[in-house]
């Protein structure tokens, strides 16, 4: 009896060259994990049809979910493109807490057979759902990091993630609605006109602000964030910077946010922050 999922949601990892470049190739994971498994070691799921990670939302990360928790095995591992890996790993993450099993993220920069850290990513999380313990994790690059507070900081390169550690979490729900919320980035000169019409159409956003939680000192922008937590708009501040976080009260060009209502987000990554306040 298979003691082991894998989930196959697409991906670099199993393309191939097409005429317009990469795309799914039929059979190419399969054929990896038969060469590494015995037979009937574990139970493939695949999405059909395979989805390019840009692809990937909460639809997805509900189906994850569902068959993450009717599995009964030893654990889990999730086969994913790399674009929006940390936004899963922040979703499943979030969603599972620290979870019974191991979930493992596994996806690759070139495609398996080409040469590349395809075969090396993928033997690392077959030996990730045995070493790693509860919790969600990636394996990547030759490192087994936590998904919750992952980076991709890099486009091409091998190693192309980081981890940030980030606190427990306990969500109020563990399935993703139909909320409509976004990620969005204040920046000098934004109009607050443009805001407005922006969060006018969102139940809630995270707000990528400057430094340890600074914002621009325009009283036009303060009260549009102020109308929209008035009218039920959540929004949650993190930081422009990968590492450190937002400090409230720590510089007076903060206040603005604090004083609007907008939710101190911490050390989250922005993909974490959407993930707690699709969540809570």
């Amino acid at each position: 009896m298979s003691d082991l999922l894998i989930i196959y949601t697409g991906g670099t990892i199993g393309m191939v060259p097409g005429p317009g470049g990469l795309q799914p190739g039929e059979g190419v994971l399969e054929a990896a994990l038969a060469a590494r498994l015995l037979a009937g070691a574990a139970r493939v799921e695949r999405f059909a049809p395979l989805v390019d990670s840009a692809d990937i939302g909460p639809a997805a990360w509900n189906r994850m979910l569902d068959l993450i928790e009717g599995w009964t095995g030893r654990g889990v591992i999730v086969v994913h493109g790399t674009d929006t890996m940390a936004y899963t790993g922040a979703a499943l993450s979030s969603a599972l807490g620290a979870g019974a099993i191991p979930v493992v993220l596994c996806g690759s920069m070139v495609p398996l057979g080409q040469g590349g850290d395809a075969e090396a990513n993928l033997d690392l999380a077959l030996r990730a759902v045995d070493q790693a313990g509860p919790g969600v994790w990636l394996a990547f690059a030759g490192r087994i990091l936590p998904a919750a507070g992952l980076v991709k900081h890099d486009s091409h390169q091998a190693d192309a993630f980081r981890s940030h550690d980030q606190g427990p979490y306990t969500p109020r729900v563990r399935r993703f609605d139909g909320r409509r919320l976004a990620v969005l980035t204040l920046t000098p000169g934004l109009p607050a006109a443009a805001l407005a019409a922006v969060l006018a159409a969102l139940d809630g956003a995270v707000l990528r602000v400057f430094g340890a939680g600074t914002m621009m000192a325009d009283p036009a922008l303060q009260s549009v964030l102020a109308a929209a937590v008035a009218r039920g708009c959540r929004l949650r501040a993190v930081s422009q910077c990968e590492a450190g976080g937002v400090t409230p009260a720590a510089y007076a060009a903060g206040a603005g946010l604090w004083a609007a209502g907008v939710v101190d987000g911490g050390t989250e990554t922005p993909e974490l922050a959407l993930a707690r306040l699709w969540l809570s």
